[in-house]
């Protein structure tokens, strides 16, 4: 069990009002049409930021004194054994890096519909520890029947449906959990800013006591926090760099994949990421992404070609499919799901001007499989066989993939980490793969063909 006794969460404020903007948190003293820092206009708004409270609120008090931290040479400094607390899944735990840090503070963002109250409900289900479940916008019934489809029966963990902070931590004081999950942040509000709840003053007070509170008390706590329409989290971007972990997570709801990446994380790396299947019973790790990426059809079609890509630290094989036709309407349509549009009309483009390939009167048409998005440039030469695959109506062996980008001159450029994007295919079984001439290997013994090309018509000759 923790101690509270020596947390004390008291303000001494005077009343102040300013003008903030809802959009980046830029504060003024007067209101303006449009936001200087981030360009918006007519997102000031007047918010009272601070007031005296009519009463102080101090649930936790301590008869002794803090300690004064004092400067310490670096080498005199001692680190002891990371601690951490594992939970049952293990994509979560590899976002992480190995686990949650007691104390530590992580932000969860995502789409609305895309998981993320399913997610930390699974594993506030499946935490030997004592969870303390706060959630302001479900009531406790609701999650209850959510709980009940996830199929998860015996569990410590305790459903708090409040906004009020400091009817919160008055439950803490009592329950004494050992992980807060906090659903979600723009719900909250506290006495000790009078704006509406979601405002950048709530936010950063709510934020502030939590922090304080996770500090003090070595409880980890985990946010939930909504995004704006440019899809980062939502309130002031002060809020991101309070934190210690600030997750994404990522999917279409039309799929039912889901991809928790780490845009931030102060206890491990941010190249790790976690995949994940939605289902009827929650959401489902995905151990092995590549089987469910490729299809398993027979059928040999034109436009098809598997690239090696690397998400995060982790290698795997996507699909990737290309349509070309004659333009119907006189100006040729180019379209792209999961892949840059920019970067497909540079393909194109190399294409006709250093290959001969007459694709500018023609409709293009490029999909990434499964309904992921990946900015791996190793994947160009994929699309480039996929291009011509559809365009000379030529199907492409299942065998063979592909890991290489594509330079402006028409060149075929290595990329970072290749044995990895090889061991990953010879592991899968394919035959062959396509690697830049200049890679390097560091051995030779390798069980999977390896073909270098150092230009297009090399791709061409070695596939038609």
């Amino acid at each position: 069990m923790h101690s509270y006794k020596h947390l004390d969460i008291s303000f001494m404020a005077k009343t102040k009002t300013t003008y903030l903007c809802q959009n980046c948190g830029a504060q003024y003293a007067r209101w303006q049409g449009q936001c200087n820092a981030c360009k918006e206009w007519n997102t000031l708004v007047e918010e009272v930021i601070e007031k005296k409270p009519e009463k102080t609120w101090k649930p936790f008090t301590s008869s002794t004194p803090k300690k004064i931290s004092k400067p310490q040479r670096i080498n005199d400094i001692k680190i002891g054994k990371e601690i951490r607390i594992p939970t049952s899944n293990q994509e979560f735990n590899r976002v992480l890096g190995g686990g949650i840090v007691p104390g530590s503070i992580t932000l969860l963002g995502g789409e609305p519909g895309v998981g993320k109250s399913t997610l930390l409900l699974q594993l506030s289900l499946s935490f030997k520890q004592k969870v303390l479940y706060v959630s302001g916008e479900e009531s406790q019934q609701q999650i209850k029947m959510r709980a009940e489809r996830i199929n998860k029966q015996e569990s410590n963990c305790f459903i708090l449906s409040e906004t009020k902070t400091q009817h919160i931590f008055s439950q803490i004081e009592a329950l004494e959990p050992e992980i807060l999950i906090i659903d979600s942040i723009q719900t909250l509000h506290t006495d000790y800013a009078e704006s509406s709840p979601g405002t950048v003053s709530q936010i950063r007070e709510c934020t502030a006591e939590l922090i304080k509170y996770a500090k003090e008390t070595n409880v980890p706590v985990i946010l939930i926090g909504h995004i704006n329409k440019e899809g980062s989290i939502a309130g002031p971007k002060v809020l991101e760099h309070m934190v210690d972990t600030v997750l994404q997570f990522e999917g279409d709801k039309n799929y039912a994949y889901r991809i928790l990446r780490a845009h931030k994380n102060r206890f491990g790396s941010t190249h790790e990421l976690g995949i994940y299947e939605m289902q009827a019973g929650g959401l489902v790790e995905v151990s092995n992404p590549s089987d469910l990426l490729i299809s398993k059809t027979e059928t040999h079609l034109s436009g098809t070609a598997i690239a090696a890509t690397l998400e995060g630290m982790r290698p795997m094989m996507i699909e990737i499919q290309a349509l070309v036709s004659s333009a119907v309407y006189g100006t040729p349509q180019r379209s792209a799901t999961g892949y840059n549009l920019k970067r497909l009309n540079m393909i194109l483009a190399v294409l006709e001007k250093r290959a001969g390939f007459r694709l500018g009167a023609k409709d293009v048409f490029l999909n990434i499989t499964g309904g992921i998005s990946i900015d791996d440039p190793a994947i160009d030469l994929a699309v480039v066989a996929a291009i011509l695959s559809s365009n000379e109506d030529i199907s492409i062996s299942k065998d063979i993939c592909f890991a290489a980008e594509v330079g402006l001159a028409g060149e075929i450029r290595p990329v970072t980490r290749v044995e990895q994007r090889v061991i990953e295919a010879e592991k899968l079984g394919f035959a062959s793969i396509l690697i830049a001439k200049q890679s390097k290997l560091p051995k030779t013994d390798y069980k999977i063909n390896i073909l270098r090309v150092a230009k297009i018509e090399d791709v061409v000759d070695v596939l038609f």
